[in-house]
């Protein structure tokens, strides 16, 4: 009698424990998958953040899928494949959103962020909630949190010095391929030429291009340092990245999980920031010892040909009134 109550009870245990496992596989299957698409390198510090903090921040309800390098959406195409449900996250630019929503280039706007704390503070404020409703509404797509990217400065093949918007005139200067990043270029003085990031050395190293503008990590990060003999330090665009997440897989988490999935966000962004501006204040040193030449150039000529241009172009037509001063505003 007390055997077969023991195999009874081995039978049970046996039963019970499969349904635990067959509860738990469940419960692993139902875990949000969280692909994210994105043209940068592994060694960005954009990838390492979200690769050492984000990730990890929500392994109890999502998992977190990074492909970098553009290998798996081309640059420029990934809010789409977001709208479509191919994937469910990017890291997408204000200049890629202006492609759908035009009034989003007043962020891709040269000199209108004074830094990084000056980012933070815009996206977090009330004037941006109208963008991020749009955005939301008409391609079901959620701003989550704002990535520093840098300063971005002018990087040349060759070795002239440059000294305002004039001496770039004929230079072809590579910018990512949409409407907003062609017309910076144009704004800088030069020949803007739209090539994909994974393109760019290539691009360099062949005299496809004269230059590209990126801040001084991404060169660095890239090697352009190998292809190019010049930084200019313009700093014409305090650069940003938005990084984002389908509304829909957002809209499948329970509110304490989205709670999580924003902190996750916002804290990766944070120390991905904090690495970029520790960077970026290291490498100019760090670029002479590479054997580039670094000019700073005239400032003013830069800034107010830039942003004259900006203001006598369409792009400012699209901007909502009352959006420049209450960016202007929350600037310390």
């Amino acid at each position: 009698m007390t055997l077969k109550l023991n195999r009874r009870g081995l039978m049970a245990a046996t039963i019970a424990a499969g349904m635990a496992l067959g509860a738990g596989v469940g419960l692993a299957q139902d875990k949000l998958k969280l692909r994210l698409s994105s043209v940068n390198s592994v060694t960005d510090q954009r990838a390492i953040a979200l690769i050492e903090k984000f990730g990890p921040a929500i392994a109890d309800f999502a998992t977190f899928e990074p492909y970098w390098g553009g290998t798996l959406f081309k640059q420029g195409t990934e809010l789409e494949a977001i709208s479509r449900g191919n994937i469910e996250m990017s890291i997408s630019s204000a200049q890629e959103i202006a492609n759908f929503f035009p009034e989003f280039s007043v962020f891709s706007a040269g000199y209108l962020h004074r830094d990084a704390a000056h980012q933070v503070a815009v996206f977090n404020a009330p004037l941006m909630q109208p963008f991020k409703d749009k955005i939301e509404a008409d391609l079901g797509v959620k701003l989550l949190s704002i990535m520093y990217l840098g300063r971005r400065q002018i990087n040349l093949r060759t070795d002239k010095e440059i000294r305002t918007p004039a001496d770039l005139a004929g230079l072809k200067l590579r910018m990512p391929p949409s409407d907003a990043w062609q017309f910076l270029g144009k704004a800088l003085g030069a020949n803007p030429v739209p090539v994909p990031f994974p393109e760019l050395y290539t691009a360099l190293q062949t005299g496809s291009v004269d230059g590209q503008d990126n801040p001084l990590p991404t060169v660095m990060d890239a090697k352009y340092y190998e292809v190019t003999k010049q930084i200019v330090l313009t700093s014409h665009l305090v650069d940003l990245n938005y990084l984002t997440v389908s509304k829909k897989a957002w809209d499948s988490l329970s509110p304490e999980n989205q709670a999580k999935l924003q902190k996750a966000a916002d804290e990766a962004c944070e120390f991905g920031r904090q690495n970029q501006l520790k960077k970026e204040a290291e490498l100019v040193e760090g670029l002479k010892e590479k054997g580039l030449k670094i000019y700073e150039p005239d400032m003013e000529a830069f800034r107010t040909t830039v942003q004259k241009a900006y203001l006598d172009s369409d792009f400012s037509r699209t901007c909502p009134a009352g959006v420049v001063d209450a960016v202007n505003a929350l600037a310390k």
